[in-house]
């Protein structure tokens, strides 16, 4: 466990240096060793207990101007973001991608936080945390995943793996009896602030199937899927399977619009093919019975 230098506790007890050992003259020689950003996307970002970083260097405490000029040019800057990704989206994607881009060399570490403590403090997911945790690893933006992230961030955390910034949208997030559980991270000049995507959420998804349980459900069955697997009653499953049916004789019925209606305009197009050939078959006609019998109706004498 890596152990506070002297003087290294801001007034909140965030850490302002980190290392392994205690200070000494030659720490400054030692070199960086921190897990660099992933350069290849052949393969998932790792889980930091497979990756953990063991750097023995002195890691500084940086501000965010520092980090934004580069600093220090011998490490990335790591940047942590946390959640619960539930339904994973474009919404959470835009997210990493800023906290990823928000130093010129990042190497972004996501925190997803556990069944256990998700309904404890949130409420309950749709998908588990192993499906939670495997679909931050396969996001192009995500270095290092660390798996039953704490819902408040400690200075025994932070230090542990060596975090630089935290990254959050702005809105204060009261939680677990805390109006803002990024307040001490916020006043230890930690924190960046990420934008959220308008117009998507995983409420909002919910929201949606809930909404159209009924679309939803039909389907499933259509495909396969039993009352049971669908929490579906006998007289629901009855009802629906009904409406099915309906829809596909209304389809039926559509169908045999849509190629009567074409057999007509092939019927009406036709027609008025042979009409117009028999108006000028007819015109020919008579030029050629009046050139026969004269215009006055008589043989033409010879």
């Amino acid at each position: 466990m890596p152990v506070l230098t002297t003087d290294a506790e801001s007034e909140t007890g965030i850490p302002k240096s980190l290392s392994n050992e205690p200070p000494s003259e030659t720490m400054e020689e030692i070199e960086h060793t921190c897990p660099q950003p992933r350069l290849t996307l052949t393969a998932p970002a790792p889980f930091a207990d497979e990756t953990s970083c063991q750097c023995q260097a002195p890691h500084e405490k940086l501000t965010i101007a520092q980090a934004r000029l580069g600093t220090p040019v011998d490490r990335p800057v790591r940047v942590y973001a946390d959640g619960i990704f539930d339904l994973f989206h474009s919404g959470h994607a835009r997210a990493l991608m800023q906290a990823k881009t928000l130093f010129p060399n990042s190497y972004l570490l996501v925190g997803v936080c556990s069944d256990d403590l998700t309904h404890k403090f949130k409420g309950f997911t749709v998908m588990n945390e192993a499906e939670r945790y495997e679909a931050l690893r396969h996001c192009r933006y995500v270095d290092e995943v660390i798996r039953d992230a704490p819902w408040t961030l400690t200075p025994e955390f932070l230090e542990k793996h060596k975090i630089d910034f935290v990254a959050h949208d702005d809105i204060p997030y009261s939680s677990a009896g805390s109006d803002d559980v990024y307040k001490h991270i916020k006043e230890a000049g930690m924190f960046v602030p990420t934008q959220r995507t308008e117009g998507i959420s995983t409420s909002d998804i919910i929201t949606r199937i809930v909404r159209d349980y009924d679309v939803y459900a039909r389907r499933n069955l259509q495909r396969g899927y039993t009352a049971k697997e669908l929490n579906v009653s006998f007289i629901n499953e009855k009802k629906y399977r009904f409406q099915n049916q309906v829809d596909k004789m209304k389809e039926k019925v559509k169908n045999v619009e849509e190629k009567s209606k074409e057999f007509v305009n092939r019927v009406e197009e036709k027609s008025h093919d042979l009409i117009q050939k028999w108006e000028e078959k007819s015109r020919e006609f008579i030029g050629n019975f009046l050139e026969l019998f004269g215009p006055d109706g008589a043989w033409p004498c010879s």
